[in-house]
């Protein structure tokens, strides 16, 4: 593949992954499947120039996938776990070799600065490493048996097809947690990406046929269907996926799980955030600073772990907010393009991204809070796609509508607080249930917020910002976060299916609980 030049986006980029001026949208693995779909074309966010466009997987695509998929699992699913991480292992190679230009297009399709852009590929790069290591530790248990002569343990056998559906800020990352350790499972999967975010899906889906090839893995243990909300929801009703992994809204999630549920399916979700910090008189403000700035203002705001709220101490508030304000000011200078190494913050991923900042900012105003910096929408030269908005900083309330709702843009609301365990209690009370810090060099601060009493989230932080988990834990959420577990730790559980095992190697038959049935 091409190497090419920061920051421009030339045609030779779509070239080196295989994207066309149209693109098929259906993949079995190494072959693209023929549909009639409607094509579609997003505008870059960046300049607001058409990107290339992707046909829709109609009905028929769909079911040509969905078979493939099915049988390819007779075959996966017998296939030894460190043999199946083969491709893995291969993806992985092929990736750093193409990191910078495959970050380029995620860039330029959605948004996110280039070095962040980097981050995210080499997420789906240590997730490659992480499966690898997995498939040499899929355990079960041993158990002791009350009975004489019995043995008893756990094993783990591939569960089938994997649904996953992603969001457009991580377009390929989330991909990774859940397709690499699928597939050193033992499943096949089917992954719809979202339709802000195609090109992405397909240039990375370019680089992983490539492995598929060399590996000779089946056609069908990896594959693509792009489309809308309704070709997730066909996802969800399909009882040939046992599992959908779906990240996104809470809206799109509660739809997800519904229909899962109907028809007795898994459903692992990642859904939306409503983060905060707590910022006590004994923590290190530099520190809590630089940390609030990344949290709040990276991928502009538009991240499930990102800062929505910050929780001050009223003895350090007024000082922490000028500091604040003046740091935003200094990164205010720098945004723009994202293909830019100057730029910090690029713009969100479309202009009804920025029409729901605008009517955010709006109501909570309307509420009684008050814009202490930003928020406005950003015109003229290098502006012109109309996606560019300046961060905000707001004063708010914790029980208002606006600050109980995830609003995906770079938007932060500052709360006061005279206690921890008040603190505490607005850290805890919204509906979602993602990510969560405070920055405190007081030991009973920190274990107090990491107590049954504290903080009532998936993830948990001290002195670090609730955004940007490693991929060795387990990801996720509680409450309406949705409580699933994706990447690391045991996460793999997941995708498969659990089944007790006893042996009886004596002579006799004995029951358990000791019955006695004898005729």
């Amino acid at each position: 593949m091409a190497t090419l030049s920061m920051p421009r986006v030339e045609g030779a980029i779509w070239e080196a992954f295989g994207i066309q001026p149209e693109n098929k949208g259906a993949y079995t693995g190494r072959e693209a499947v023929p549909g009639d779909g409607t094509p579609y074309a997003n505008p870059s966010p960046v300049d607001g120039k058409t990107l290339p466009a992707v046909q829709k997987a109609t009905s028929d695509p769909y079911e040509a996938v969905i078979r493939k998929a099915q049988e390819a699992f007779l075959t996966w699913r017998i296939t030894p776990a460190p043999k199946r991480a083969e491709v893995i292992r291969l993806f992985g190679e092929k990736l750093r070799k193409v990191k910078g230009e495959l970050a380029q297009i995620i860039s330029y399709e959605m948004g996110k600065i280039y070095q962040e852009a980097l981050g995210e590929v080499q997420e789906v790069i240590d997730m490659c490493d992480f499966g690898v290591g997995l498939s040499r530790q899929l355990y079960g248990l041993t158990i002791a048996s009350e009975r004489p002569n019995h043995r008893m343990y756990e094993q783990w056998h591939p569960l089938g097809p994997v649904g996953i559906i992603t969001a457009f800020n991580f377009p390929v990352a989330v991909w990774a947690w859940n397709a690499v350790i699928a597939a050193v499972c033992g499943d096949p999967t089917v992954w719809k990406p979202s339709e802000k975010a195609p090109l992405s899906a397909l240039a990375i889906f370019a680089v992983l046929r490539e492995a598929i090839e060399e590996a000779q893995v089946p056609e069908g243990v990896f594959n693509l269907v792009i489309g809308d909300a309704e070709l997730g929801q066909t996802m969800a009703c399909d009882s040939r996926l046992p599992l959908i992994s779906a990240t996104g809204s809470v809206r799109m999630g509660r739809s997800v799980a519904q229909q899962v549920a109907k028809r007795l399916g898994r459903s692992l979700l990642e859904l939306g955030g409503n983060n905060a910090i707590i910022v006590t008189p004994h923590a290190n403000l530099d520190l809590a600073l630089r940390a609030v700035t990344f949290a709040a203002l990276g991928t502009a705001g538009q991240r499930c772990t990102t800062l929505r709220r910050l929780i001050l101490h009223e003895s350090i508030y007024e000082t922490f907010l000028e500091r604040l304000k003046a740091v935003y000011r200094q990164a205010s200078e720098r945004i723009g393009n994202p293909l830019d190494p100057n730029t910090l913050i690029g713009p969100l991923v479309d202009r009804a991204a920025v029409q729901t900042m605008q009517e955010a900012l709006q109501e909570v105003q309307e509420q009684g809070g008050q814009v202490l910096f930003g928020g406005e929408v950003l015109e003229g030269p290098g502006y012109e796609s109309g996606c560019y908005v300046r961060p905000a900083i707001v004063t708010a309330e914790n029980h208002w509508p606006i600050v109980q709702r995830e609003t995906f843009a770079p938007i932060l609301y500052v709360l006061k607080y005279r206690t921890l365990e008040e603190a505490i209690a607005l850290q805890n009370g919204v509906p979602q249930g993602l990510s969560s810090s405070i920055f405190t060099n007081h030991l009973q601060e920190a274990e107090l917020f990491l107590s049954a009493a504290g903080s009532d989230c998936g993830i948990a932080n001290v002195n670090i910002g609730p955004s940007g988990a490693e991929i060795g834990g387990a990801f996720g959420g509680e409450k309406e976060t949705g409580g699933g577990r994706e990447a690391g730790s045991d996460a793999w559980k997941a995708y498969m299916r659990r089944q007790t095992v006893t042996i009886n190697y004596g002579n006799n038959l004995p029951l358990a609980q000791g019955i006695r049935f004898e005729v």
